[in-house]
């Protein structure tokens, strides 16, 4: 049961210290409202017993709080989620051949055994790449430098479709950012002329003003900026406090938002997939 010491358990600890900072939280702010913030799901899951037991207990009464358990004793914490022992000794058994064919039906014929074990071991990064993939096309293939930080105009590069056929790109130039916030790139493509409207992702955050939640109980607003990435209630629905609202991914960061309260949902302010900053508003919620 002890704790890995690097990885994943650094991401805890970066995790909590990027949503301290967002929120402008102290070390004391952290303990006096825990049963109030919505943590990172890494700090949950840690404070859950998913990276194992520290030696000498998770601290109390910070950890029942965080995972919004009615006490410290195992009952009320394992109706909260936690688990004891070592992680591994309570997972289920998988199927790794069922689980390599649901991944064929999903994406497609060219699923690897490395692929199978990425989705056992990262079920959600796994996706996210291969939606990636499917958004962008095979990407490995072009230059680290070029694919971080972009090309400058007039700047060449070659990319090696496959073995063999290599091709010459340069960038020519890009147009002015349109009310849409896209903007024509001008580029030579093996001597040839073309240009294709590409969206311009920092004019995009700029456009974006969405309405902010209030100080009222029910307003529940965007705790970090980053993609709304799931919501997971409607108008009409019936929440008690607690229940999963809406979850937000930031830099590797995922953060399930609960409702404060007892009551029905009034307002879905924005749809899964929009980009939000601190405090937007996402849910409305009439308390009971």
């Amino acid at each position: 049961g002890d704790i890995v010491k690097v990885t994943p358990s650094s991401k805890v600890v970066g995790d909590l210290a990027q949503f301290m900072v967002n929120n402008k939280l102290s070390e004391q702010d952290v303990l006096d409202k825990a049963s109030d913030l919505s943590f990172p799901s890494s700090v949950i899951e840690y404070l859950q017993g998913y990276l194992g037991e520290p030696t000498g207990g998770f601290p109390e009464p910070f950890r029942h709080k965080a995972l919004r358990a009615k006490s410290s004793e195992r009952k009320d914490l394992e109706d909260a989620g936690a688990i004891f022992g070592r992680p591994g000794a309570s997972l289920p058994s998988l199927d790794m051949d069922a689980l390599k064919d649901s991944l064929i039906e999903k994406y497609g014929s060219g699923i690897s055994d490395g692929d199978v074990l990425s989705a056992a071991l990262y079920p959600k990064v796994f996706e996210d790449f291969q939606l990636a993939k499917q958004k962008f096309g095979e990407v490995s293939n072009i230059p680290t430098p070029q694919f971080l930080a972009g090309m400058d105009n007039n700047e060449s590069v070659t990319i090696e479709l496959e073995q063999g056929k290599r091709v010459p790109i340069t960038l020519l130039g890009v147009g002015k950012t349109n009310e849409d916030g896209k903007c024509q790139v001008f580029f030579e493509y093996n001597g040839m002329p073309r240009s294709i409207m590409v969206t311009d992702e920092q004019a995009q955050e700029n456009i974006i003003s969405n309405k902010k939640a209030t100080n009222e109980v029910g307003s529940i607003g965007a705790p970090m900026p980053g993609l709304l990435s799931e919501v997971s209630v409607k108008p009409g629905d019936t929440v008690a406090k607690g229940d999963a609202l809406f979850a937000l991914s930031a830099m590797k960061m995922e953060t399930s938002v609960p409702s404060p309260v007892d009551g029905v949902v009034k307002e879905v302010a924005l749809p899964a997939g929009s980009q939000v900053a601190t405090g937007d508003l996402i849910v409305e919620i009439e308390k009971a």
